[in-house]
């Protein structure tokens, strides 16, 4: 497994290990946890914002969800 190092204040240390002991986790698992939730909703917005520019170059139509849903008989 990767170690990395980070340098950080000791104000910034201080929150850190106070949001650790707040949630319950280890100061290692508050840092993945936050950072890769954060990451995956950076990308996210990202891949949406693509997307609609895409739609609207390609004057895609856009489908009602309920025609959606009676076509895979979904309900």
């Amino acid at each position: 497994m990767l170690m990395a190092t980070i340098r950080i204040s000791d104000d910034e240390k201080a929150f850190l290990k106070y949001m650790a002991t707040f949630l319950g986790l280890s100061l290692s698992e508050v840092l993945k946890q936050y950072t890769f939730e954060e990451l995956e909703d950076i990308y996210d917005a990202k891949i949406g914002d693509e997307a609609l520019i895409e739609y609207r170059e390609t004057h895609q139509e856009s489908i009602d969800i309920e025609d959606v849903m009676k076509q895979w008989d979904v309900k």
